[in-house]
């Protein structure tokens, strides 16, 4: 290297460090170099008071925060949306003045998007990871966004953390990596020393961050908001949305390979199943608190990092979704819609909860910045139903012609239009909450409580859910390389969740256990938060079966089970070694939908194995078809196998499970594995591989056999 070349590399050096930041002993300042003495709670009107504009280093790290990332969304990134439509029970009148929940003849439009949060769009489907649940609800007195995710809690009570929050989660920025993943160091510190993100963290290391499908998956609206009738009386209301399928989820195995396999799994499922006429249903439910009964619980209502058990406040149902219409265009729709919690009509209003308080501003501000202009209401899938008359001009994208030459108001020339609307015209009017506080960065005293529904969360779990519970953390804190982190987690964090659980999270991550209990007991139990709860539907519709067959199948016999299938709304796609046409040993063909190298049995949820002597002998030859079986199997899902089939059965897994031998008489359903000999009655066989199909998992089968780590 000449003298010349080493002289413009040191210059360009020197050029990088003058731009280079330090923060190692320095303290924490705005962008204009004001030292800041807090930063873990907005400026409020009193602990419980409202979010104040006046928050100047609120605003400036939320602003800053909402235009790190163009064009694509800074958390919630990769999407699918549903078009559909919402239609009430029963009229709301009495409850609330909003007219979309007034009328049970009318369905109101709405566009639904289900995301990830921590990817960017290009990442996998089946991460372990929150899932975004937003409903644009087009009604006649305008907008309303039911902004949600499929959790209904948040890992913060304040919104000035939510730039910490996914700063520390996404992509480490020195390397970015890993994607879509919270397992690495800086995910973990953070959570580490922010106690209040207890109770989030186990929902996020549950099967709840696994969802098998948008259509298997609940919603909830996560904030506290109010419901205002037209008396101005006004209730406290949580939303939740519910699946009428009920909810089912991956395990982690499952998800690992399905991203390698097919990464838009749930986006493909959601769109195959709204062509197929398998139209997803939810139904709209809320838990309502009277203003007097506010304090009377052990918990801050207003706290995002709280559920309101339902033991304590039952949900009330209001009505179903129905989406049934696919986008027409992903980028004009599922990618230009945009969302805010602020888009509200009248009879539903906001609370002082200091997360929604933030995003109140956040939203508004990362759609300026997304559409790079205050017009993005005018791209279609964004354009209310209800007429649009303002004053508010020009600006980048404006589709609108005004007409005329006033743009102000008050005004004469216009004849005073737009005028404004009083509540009797429709008009929306905030609730009046008296508000009186000392300005403070603060918290309500009962939002401190941070492990007791983290408790409630663990002991609401059956057994086999706490067993995975344990080995994702296993996994997440297992990539944290900082030993310190993992055992703040274990003695500062899961230790006061609960000692069990810390001693055997400790186990797997090289920490020693701790020796003393120091968990936080809830007298609440909160059976609703288990994906296996009495409220999960037995059901075969929708479920996708994958059908194991080669040259020689039995065809007679596996059409009647196929026929049995179909009656219960599930679906069936052939696999076998290569795509083309299959024989039967009586004449008749089939198509193969698919290969052994384009599927795999993660992605149904269960294996049926066909008969036939000739087509068995061919796949107990293949590796592929063997492990389709096995994995099946192992991941606790329905077998069934049909005559000869049995044989391929016996090669893995199952060996020494019972089922019926090839050329007996009977049918034995064990356990989710379903077999008939070659004399055995095959609609007693349909029947029975039917009901274990409708169960989706069989956790009872042998524990030593260890189907999913644990």
């Amino acid at each position: 290297m000449d003298d010349k070349t080493r002289s413009n590399e040191t210059a360009k050096s020197e050029a990088l460090d003058a731009h280079t930041e330090n923060p190692d002993g320095s303290h924490l300042t705005t962008n204009h170099g004001v030292k800041v003495s807090h930063t873990d709670d907005s400026l409020k009107a009193g602990p419980r008071g409202p979010t104040l504009m006046e928050d100047f280093h609120f605003r400036e790290k939320m602003t800053h925060f909402d235009h790190e990332r163009i064009p694509e969304r800074v958390v919630h990134a990769r999407g699918s949306g549903a078009h559909g439509y919402f239609q009430p029970y029963e009229s709301m009148e009495q409850f609330t003045r909003a007219g979309f929940l007034s009328d049970p003849s009318k369905k109101t439009p709405v566009f639904v998007r289900f995301s990830t949060v921590v990817g960017f769009r290009g990442s996998a489907d089946t991460v372990r990871d929150v899932r975004g649940f937003a409903t644009k609800f087009y009604t006649d007195e305008g907008i309303f966004d039911l902004v949600g995710n499929n959790m209904p809690v948040f890992f913060i009570q304040d919104g000035i953390k939510f730039p910490d929050l996914v700063h520390a989660i996404k992509p480490e920025p020195d390397n970015e990596m890993p994607q879509a993943s919270a397992a690495h160091d800086t995910f973990w510190d953070f959570i580490s020393l922010m106690p209040e993100s207890a109770h989030m963290i186990m929902w996020v290391l549950s099967d709840r961050a696994l969802p098998r499908s948008y259509r298997m998956m609940d919603g909830f609206g996560v904030h506290t908001f109010r419901w205002i009738n037209a008396e101005g009386k006004a209730r406290f209301i949580k939303w939740h949305w519910r699946s009428t399928l009920g909810n089912a989820a991956l395990v982690w195995d499952e998800t690992q390979k399905t991203a390698g396999k097919d990464p838009d799994f749930n986006r493909r499922d959601l769109w195959e199943n709204i062509e197929m006429g398998n139209y997803p249903e939810y139904e709209l439910c809320v838990q309502m608190i009277e203003e007097d009964q506010e304090h009377d619980f052990d918990f801050d209502i207003l706290d995002p990092t709280k559920i309101w058990p339902e033991s304590e406040v039952p949900l009330k149902k209001v009505g179903k979704m129905v989406l049934n219409r696919n986008p027409q265009n992903f980028f004009s729709e599922t990618e230009q819609v945009a969302f805010h919690p602020g888009h509200v009509v009248p009879g539903i209003d906001f609370t002082n909860d200091p997360l929604l308080q933030g995003r109140l501003f956040s939203y508004i501000d990362t759609q300026l910045n997304r559409f790079g202009g205050a017009n993005f209401n005018e791209v279609p899938i964004n354009r209310p139903l209800a007429d649009v008359h303002n004053n508010q001009r020009d600006g980048f994208m404006r589709q609108t012609i005004n007409r005329g030459k006033v743009s102000y108001f008050p005004n004469s020339l216009g004849g005073g239009c737009p005028m404004t609307a009083g509540a009797d015209a429709g008009g929306f009017e905030h609730y009046m909450e008296k508000v009186d506080g000392r300005k403070v960065r603060d918290r309500s005293e009962k939002f401190r409580d941070f492990f007791s529904q983290a408790n409630m969360f663990w002991h609401s779990l059956a057994d086999h859910e706490q067993d995975r519970l344990v080995s994702a953390a296993h996994f997440e804190l297992g990539k944290v390389m900082t030993m310190e982190v993992r055992e703040r987690m274990v003695y500062e964090f899961f230790n006061r969740i609960d000692h069990d659980l810390a001693v055997r999270v400790a186990k797997g991550i090289a920490v020693e256990p701790p020796e003393k209990d120091e968990s936080t007991k809830s007298r609440y139990r909160a059976p609703e938060v288990s994906v296996e709860h009495e409220s999960r539907k037995d059901t075969v519709a929708t479920r996708k079966v994958a059908i194991l067959a080669d040259q020689g199948y039995d065809h007679k016999r596996l059409e009647k089970v196929k026929e049995k299938l179909m009656e219960g709304g599930a679906s069936a796609e052939v696999v076998s070694m290569f795509l083309g046409t299959l024989k039967s040993t009586d004449g008749k063909e089939m198509e193969a939908d698919k290969s052994h190298v384009t599927s795999a049995s993660v992605m149904y949820d269960a294996v049926l194995v066909a008969g036939g002597k000739e087509a068995v002998r061919a796949m107990k030859s293949q590796g592929d078809a063997v492990g389709f079986v096995n994995e099946t199997f192992r991941h606790a899902k329905t077998v069934g196998a049909i005559d000869h089939g049995v044989e391929l059965v016996e090669e893995g897994e199952a060996k020494g499970a019972k089922y019926a031998s090839a050329d007996s008489d009977g049918v034995v359903a064990d356990k989710g594995l379903v077999t008939v000999g070659q004399g055995g009655d095959i609609d007693e066989f349909a029947d029975e591989f039917v009901k274990a199909l409708a169960r989706y998992r069989h956790w009872d089968r042998d524990p030593e056999r260890k189907m999913v780590p644990a």
